[in-house]
């Protein structure tokens, strides 16, 4: 091998770029600081984001960085996945061994997928989560690197980058929260146009305030005359220089090219073609190094030296003279690990590149690929077989091409490159009318597919059929976010099996199409597995109609929630056990037990799930395992057992955070926020809340941790931040949700809010629709409290004008609806008791009685904040009696309990009321307030004897000109005491503050209308 070779056309002086180089330091600084840092360069072509890049390098290495540096590599459409992240981490695997083993401590089977020098790359699992699981094992194990020292981490030509390392690049830029972590990426401007992939990835960095972006520009006139001294050592002409300026246009790479030419004695001072210019440097080289570097510009980014020889058919001495010509004329350069050769600059191998005869390039890339075949060594085993895909579908030979292509899918789907599996299964479908037929009759299912399941056919003896290839694009697509292009696929599929009597291939699909549907929000998705139900119906068990059955039965659950669902399920355990389908089996089993919860028998429904965790962790299933926590902590918060569902919960995330299942951990995290509301917990319950926000990919989970934050921020009284939550869960959830346990908790939010802003009527019209939609079996857990929030509604706004009309009729709607829903369990029982008595106080015929069966119903539960409510009223009942002594008790223990939570508004309701009866809330109250005659509650808001009149009538619907003629007062000065008014009150509207008034009762009777003092007429 050659060891450095001199480059005199590279200029030793560093020209210009002095300010990008101080934003590229300012970075190296930033994260010696532990502020990770982002940065992109781009520019076109030859402009010299190289040079740039490798000063900053030195300079980090004289700092002490660990600098590590990755290309993208330009290899057709398949492209090899994460290819510069792959060469970067061997380098630091090389630099930081034992540092690198430690970062990746437990996670090394699925980092392999990236650095196949951490072990062997696992067959699975895939799942929609897969992707984003390495993705985020890559993050941190990069963060505990980093930890310690300063690592920088480069990647060079990211215009060539394959689908997962864009993906992977954006996630870093959004992710990486801590360590000494610079990641530089470069970019060629001029060859990203409008369609490029690389595009849109641009346009959402750009949006991150954590990511820097320089763009070089072409030199000026003075700098191309710096770089000209630099390259010649001594001051150019100035006719030269302006000669050179000319023709390069400031482009640095083409400034040197143009020295380089004069110096040579090249006519390509003359030449009008850039490329010309390129290639006249290569013409001029001896015959046999021209024909090495055209099989050079065949081979990839960088060559292996092994694998050049086995092509060039020269001799070790023929081979290494040719090699020292192209070196030494500046065309090639010795790669960085001194194993292979590569282009000085890119720019040339692609001249080299278009200028190959259509069968010269075939030939060269047959040879390529034939050495490859005949001597696995030549490459690394992780690219062998991407690579060889790539040059024997250049050599144009189906034949060889398509089994090859094929091969070349399964190693990206091990290492979870879905896009790049998709990019190679369509060149695969492209290639299959070509090759012959001999060729594929030998392919078989189990070398290639794994998707979709055996059915009726052995896949080790049955041919492979091109349905087969789109049954895996299919899934490709999906795993790798691509759900349009799936769903086209999936049509595709059913327009061929038309012709093609195969209805258990087709129901498979159609389950497909309901899953994509459902996930692009164009539909519930019913339809399609109807279709799939239909087509397997009258089968023998197979595996795929176990998989429509629990599919349909799953659906139903979720959607349309009854007794044919459980019927379904457990046929469809039945058929995966006939037919030896455990997976399939264990994924039915969960639901099975969430639908016998649902139905009564919640005891039965627990024991089917917990005894499919225990299976599901032994066989280390842990998606079904994941699954398997997400029902049973949400039936256990059904059953009232929230302390238990917690507990279960931490284990469950627990378990999915290990396996960096996001989505899984974003549902039980979910599940937790819920259960730690209803303990109380509500710091805890918002943590968790927004840890599924952070953690969580798809829509479902992330609009229910913003339907609990905005649960928390009404029960708190923050209005405006439960309005924006309620308003962020309705984009997640999107047009087209169904599920009865999204759609009722988002409509008791609404009455909420509706209440508490006072908008009666907006209670009334939420409740009626949730009412005409009705609460299916097992969805009583969140329609008792949306009842109970409109009952109270009610209750409040007794005596207020715009509420008369109406209110039997929204009191009957109430009342139907409770007698329809169950009471399986204490927690619920304890709701009817609530609504019951609620709905008395709306008519007022509630008594000291029904306020104590509530308050003793609800007692015994794990619900502090329903307690301290029920207590509230209770109190309230007891001093309407003059039982004075056990309401101060009541409200002494609710206040702390609202104190303790956060509930501002109920704290506020408490005070007012123990103020109203002179009762103290705490030991230091009880000591600096002596008894004595009730005070007046509007005193004890702070309002003034205006402000009482002027709240009296806002309570009562007046407008600011009605207030000002009432009181003799300009509309202006009205208003003026309104904003006092909601200033005082901490309220937001006008309705807010007479929803207020009449929840405090602060005016036991009708607003006063003060009598007209006579006025005289003026005289004529």
């Amino acid at each position: 091998m050659l060891g450095g070779v001199e480059t005199r056309s590279v200029s030793p002086v560093f020209v210009g770029r002095a300010d990008e180089l101080a934003v590229l330091t300012d970075a190296l600084t930033r994260a010696a600081g532990r502020e990770p840092q982002a940065m992109l360069i781009g520019g076109e072509a030859g402009v010299g984001k190289t040079r740039l890049t490798e000063e900053f390098l030195c300079e980090a290495d004289r700092r002490g960085a660990v600098v590590a540096v990755g290309g993208c590599v330009e290899i057709g459409a398949e492209g090899l996945p994460f290819a510069p992240f792959s060469t970067a981490l061997r380098t630091l695997h090389r630099l930081l061994p034992e540092e690198l083993a430690a970062a990746a401590a437990g996670q090394e089977d699925e980092l392999a997928r990236i650095l196949p020098e951490l072990g062997d790359t696992p067959r699975g699992p895939h799942d929609e989560e897969s992707t984003a699981r390495l993705f985020e094992l890559t993050a941190r194990m990069l963060e505990r690197l980093a930890a310690d020292r300063t690592v920088v981490l480069v990647l060079e030509d990211l215009h060539w980058a394959d689908t997962s390392t864009r993906h992977l690049l954006s996630y870093l830029f959004r992710t990486l929260g801590s360590g000494r972590l610079v990641v530089v990426a470069t970019y060629r401007a001029d060859d990203v146009h409008r369609r490029h992939p690389l595009r849109p990835l641009l346009a959402e960095l750009d949006r991150l305030r954590t990511v820097r972006r320089i763009e070089l520009s072409r030199f000026n006139r003075a700098e191309v005359r710096r770089q000209l001294a630099g390259i010649l050592a001594a001051q150019p002409d100035e006719d030269f220089v302006d000669s050179v300026f000319d023709r390069s246009d400031g482009n640095a790479f083409f400034v040197e090219e143009l020295v380089a030419s004069k110096e040579s004695g090249c006519r390509t001072g003359l030449t009008e073609s850039l490329r010309d210019l390129l290639l006249v440097r290569v013409e001029v080289l001896p015959d046999e190094t021209q024909r090495l570097v055209r099989i050079v510009a065949e081979g990839g980014s960088t060559v292996e030296y092994p694998l050049l020889r086995a092509v060039a058919g020269l001799t070790e001495d023929e081979l290494i003279e040719a090699l020292r010509a192209a070196v030494g004329a500046n065309i090639l350069l010795a790669s960085a690990d001194g194993d292979g050769y590569r282009f000085r600059h890119s720019l040339v191998r692609e001249a080299v590149s278009d200028d190959l005869l259509p069968g010269e390039r075939a030939r060269v890339n047959r040879r390529y690929a034939e050495a490859m075949e005949a001597d696995g060594s030549l490459v690394r085993a992780e690219e062998r077989v991407i690579r060889l895909a790539s040059f024997w579908y250049h050599a144009n030979d189906p034949a060889k091409a398509l089994p090859a292509v094929l091969a070349a899918s399964v190693a990206a789907r091990r290492r979870h490159a879905y896009s790049e599996q998709l990019r190679l299964l369509e060149r695969a479908m492209d290639l299959w009318d070509s090759a012959p037929e001999s060729v594929r009759e030998a392919l078989r299912p189990a070398d290639y597919t794994e998707v979709y399941p055996p059915c009726g056919c052995d896949p080790a003896t049955t041919a492979l059929r091109r349905i087969d290839l789109l049954a895996e694009a299919t899934v490709a697509a999906r795993y790798g976010g691509e759900r349009d292009r799936a769903l086209k696929i999936t049509k595709m599929a059913l327009r061929l099996l038309e012709d093609d009597h195969d209805p258990l291939r087709a129901a498979w699909f159609w389950t497909e199409r309901s899953r994509l549907i459902a996930g692009l929000g164009r539909g519930d998705g019913w339809e399609e597995i109807a279709k799939a139900q239909d087509l397997v119906r009258g089968l023998p068990p197979s595996q795929v109609h176990a998989e429509v059955l629990v599919r349909a039965a799953s659906w139903g659950m979720l959607h349309n929630p009854g007794p044919d669902n459980l019927a379904a399920a457990e046929r469809a355990v039945e058929y995966a056990r006939m037919v030896g389908a455990e997976e399939t089996e264990l994924n039915a089993r969960i639901t099975v037990g969430a639908l016998r919860a649902d139905s009564g028998d919640g005891e039965g429904g627990l024991a089917e799930m917990r005894a499919v965790v225990e299976r599901t962790t032994q066989l280390g299933l842990t998606m079904l395992a994941g699954r398997a926590h997400i029902n049973l902590t949400s039936q256990l918060e059904s059953l009232g057992r929230s302390q238990e569902a917690v507990e279960l919960a931490e284990q469950g995330a627990e378990l999915v955070r290990r396996s960096r299942l996001l989505d899984s951990e974003a549902w039980v995290c979910g599940n937790m926020a819920e259960s730690l509301y209803s303990l109380g917990r509500w710091d805890e319950a918002t943590e968790a809340a927004r840890r599924t926000l952070l953690v969580g990919q798809s829509a479902a989970p992330r609009g229910c941790a913003s339907a609990r934050l905005a649960y928390l921020a009404l029960a708190r009284g923050e209005l405006a931040e439960a309005a924006h939550q309620l308003a962020a869960a309705h984009t997640h959830y999107g047009t087209h949700e169904t599920q009865p346990q999204h759609r009722i908790p988002l409509r008791r939010l609404s009455i909420g809010l509706a209440a508490a802003e006072g908008r009666i009527a907006d209670v009334r019209a939420e409740t009626a629709a949730a009412a005409a939609y009705g609460f299916p079996l097992g969805q009583h857990r969140y329609a008792w409290p949306l009842l109970l929030a409109a009952a109270t509604a009610e209750a409040d706004a007794r005596g207020l004008p715009a509420a008369e009309a109406g209110r039997e009729a929204a009191l009957a709607v109430l009342r139907t609806a409770a007698r329809s829903l169950a009471t399986p369990v204490p927690v619920w029982a304890a709701h009817a008791e609530y609504l019951r008595a609620e709905l008395l106080r709306a008519e007022a015929r509630d008594t000291l009685t029904d306020w104590t069966a509530v308050e003793q119903a609800v007692r015994p539960l794990e619900r502090p904040y329903l307690l301290a409510r029920a207590c509230h009223r209770l109190a309230e009942a007891l001093l309407a009696a003059g039982d004075r002594e056990p309401a101060a008790l009541l409200l002494r223990e609710a206040y702390a309990t609202a104190e303790r939570i956060g509930s501002r508004m109920l704290r506020e309701d408490l005070a007012l009321l123990a103020q109203r009866a002179r009762l103290p809330l705490t030991d230091a109250d009880s000591a600096a307030t002596p008894p004595a005659p009730e005070t007046d509650p509007v005193e004890a808001l702070g309002l003034t004897s205006r402000e009482r009149d002027v709240l009296r009538l806002v309570a009562a619907g007046s407008t600011n000109r009605k207030i000002a003629e009432e009181l003799f007062i300009s509309p202006k000065t009205a208003s003026v005491h309104v904003s006092n008014i909601l200033a005082k009150l901490g309220v937001a509207g006008r309705g807010e503050a007479a929803a207020l008034a009449h929840r405090l009762r602060l005016f036991a009777g009708p607003a006063p209308v003060s009598p007209r003092p006579e006025v005289a007429r003026p005289g004529v």
